[in-house]
């Protein structure tokens, strides 16, 4: 068994001692099992893993020593954020999940008029914390050591209005006329906006043009929101990231 990467949000050293919270003895204690002496790959986002050991185990309650850490370069050359339409239950978390792997670093969760899934105040909050938990799997999982950015659950128009500018702008559309072969590579960010089940309506479609969006098309076949995302990406990446 591969060593467990555990994401672990505290300052991490050589030397020191640290207790795994809650949620990571959860998964290192019941799930895998672990015993003392048996080692942990530690990391809380600033671009390290620190190998560990386990000190002490109980039930609720797991230690750990750090031994040395490592710098990785886990990151894409390409800064990408994903804009996603609300899709229902699993889609979507399969989306974030596979763009965590992908190597985006921004993810934009859009309420759009034809989102089948309506979030608010607590509903809303209690989805973030899902999606920021199925983020921090993905990093432990892919060997991401950078947590990648979850923003608010925004409407639509409201995000193209305020977002951030990047160098490409492109929203998947079956009736586009761009693909990503014939476009000049992005400087070093890009933003790909995808629509939930049924797509971006008409009157989106047209804003996100006037926005600067081009309509991106992925071949002649019409591809499921979660699926599309993840074509798009994996595209994207090999193209002008970091899977050529």
């Amino acid at each position: 068994m591969s060593t467990p990467r555990i994401y672990l949000p505290i300052h991490l050293s050589t030397g020191s001692e640290v207790a795994l919270d809650a949620r990571a003895v959860g998964h290192v204690v019941r799930v895998l099992r672990l015993r003392v002496g048996d080692n942990i790959m530690l990391f809380n986002g600033d671009g390290n893993d620190y190998a560990a050991e386990l000190v002490d185990v109980r039930k609720d309650h797991a230690l750990c020593r750090i031994h040395n850490y490592k710098t990785l370069t886990t990151e894409s050359p390409l800064m990408i954020e994903l804009a996603q339409g609300i899709s229902r239950g699993e889609r979507m978390d399969y989306t974030i999940q596979k763009a965590v792997e992908m190597g985006v670093q921004r993810i934009i969760p859009l309420s759009t008029e034809r989102s089948q899934v309506k979030l608010s105040g607590e509903r809303e909050e209690k989805r973030l914390q899902h999606w920021q938990g199925i983020i921090l799997h993905a990093c432990e999982q892919s060997g991401r050591n950078q947590i990648p950015e979850l923003l608010p659950v925004q409407r639509l128009d409201q995000w193209l209005n305020n977002r951030t500018a990047v160098t490409h702008a492109l929203f998947l559309d079956p009736e586009g006329s761009v693909s990503v072969g014939n476009l000049n590579a992005p400087v070093a960010s890009l933003s790909l906006l995808v629509g939930p089940e049924g797509g971006l309506s008409a009157k989106e479609r047209e804003l996100a043009i006037s926005e600067g969006y081009l309509r991106l098309r992925l071949g002649p076949r019409i591809l499921r929101t979660e699926t599309a995302a993840l074509a798009a990406l994996a595209a994207i990446q090999a193209i002008w990231g970091d899977l050529h």
